[in-house]
């Protein structure tokens, strides 16, 4: 799987909207009033690449195999979640478990449906949201510091560092920032990793906007992406009533139709999915043979061995090389024979760094 992603926001604000869309569900409840999802809703939904096809046509692939991303529709938050009000504290570990935040904002206008908080101003909600998140993060470190303290009186190096590492992230969170503005160095990294702090996991701002503001955005999105530049975070446009409409259409051709008229050229879905890929700085490589054509994700810079290792760890542990084509060159050579003819079919060691588009096949000893 790509890589699983956490749909928060405020009650009301099209969450349940939009993830219903994008799993092309009705698994989640939308309704105008807030808690209409209680317990988390999962769902899994196929990564678009054009180029999969591509190389299934030519490598003649029996099957295509697309790589996925999971979503996680978590129940609305509301001020003073993190002291368990709405539903509290079990919404807030639910977020523990996943690799992003997508944070759905209402960037719309009407009275038909209701703002918890009785007004449109996504800025705000997104600093509710991000607040409770944070004393969240700080009530959970601050119970470990004890602990922590007792073990690095007692000398142990591992021990001084986390203590010194959680002290570091106290003093970010009471300045009132999110634990992901940490500095934290290649030695801390792991123990950070370990806090599973909710204010540690990237964050994609998710505009939902009314179907007029689908292709340009409006005053509202404006500010949600200076706010996610000023952050260094993602931001994507969205309209959840489109989406909802689209995910109805079968037939790909009135799909497309549909889009071009709203004056879109790709659904919202596939928008987000690039938006997070590039937040979480994750690629994706093939494998193409004439059983199935696949499409696999690792994370940027991944090595060939970890690649290998996405497919089955043991070809991580008994890697030997890996026979690498690029995408164009494969296409353009019509496969595998044809780039071999045009030289340009490569073997690569353990050092080689895997590059977005790459069809592989890895050899390794058993």
């Amino acid at each position: 799987m790509g890589f699983k992603c956490g749909i928060v926001g405020l009650p009301n604000v099209g969450k349940s909207t939009l993830f219903n869309a994008l799993t092309q569900t009705a698994a989640a409840e939308a309704a105008n009033y807030p808690f209409c999802t209680i317990e988390p809703n999962s769902g899994v939904v196929n990564v678009p690449d054009a180029r999969l096809d591509t190389l299934a046509r030519v490598g003649k692939s029996a099957q295509v195999i697309p790589t996925q991303i999971g979503f996680v529709d978590i129940a609305g938050l509301v001020r003073g979640a993190s002291q368990g009000e709405g539903l509290g504290n079990q919404f807030l570990a639910h977020i523990r478990e996943v690799d992003a935040v997508c944070h759905v904002l209402r960037c719309f206008e009407g009275t038909d449906i209701t703002h918890v908080e009785g007004r449109v101003d996504p800025i705000a909600d997104a600093e509710t949201v991000e607040t409770e998140l944070m004393l969240a993060d700080l009530d959970s470190i601050e119970r470990r510091v004890d602990a922590a303290t007792k073990k690095a009186r007692g000398g142990d190096e591992d021990s001084k560092m986390r203590l010194a590492l959680m002290q570091k992230v106290l003093e970010v969170l009471r300045a009132g920032k999110p634990a992901r503005t940490v500095a934290v160095d290649a030695a801390e990294a792991k123990a950070f990793r370990e806090l599973q702090l909710l204010t540690a996991k990237p964050v994609l701002y998710v505009c939902n906007v009314e179907e007029a503001s689908a292709a340009s955005g409006n005053r509202h999105t404006e500010r949600v992406t200076e706010k996610a530049k000023a952050e260094k975070a993602g931001v994507v446009v969205i309209s959840a009533a489109i989406e909802a409409e689209v995910a109805q259409l079968t037939d790909p051709e009135e799909r497309q139709v549909f889009l071009a008229d709203l004056g879109l050229t790709e659904t919202g879905l596939a928008r987000l999915i690039r938006a997070g890929y590039d937040l979480l700085g994750l690629i994706t490589f093939f494998t193409v043979g004439p059983k199935e054509a696949r499409a696999w994700t690792v994370r940027q810079g991944a090595k060939a061995p970890e690649a290998a290792g996405v497919i089955h760890t043991d070809f991580e542990r008994g890697f030997i090389r890996a026979e690498v084509i690029a995408y164009g060159d494969y296409v353009a050579g019509n496969g595998e024979a044809g780039a071999k003819e045009a030289g340009k079919f490569r073997l690569e060691g353990r050092d080689y760094v895997v590059q977005d588009g790459d069809v592989v096949h890895f050899r390794f000893n058993a």
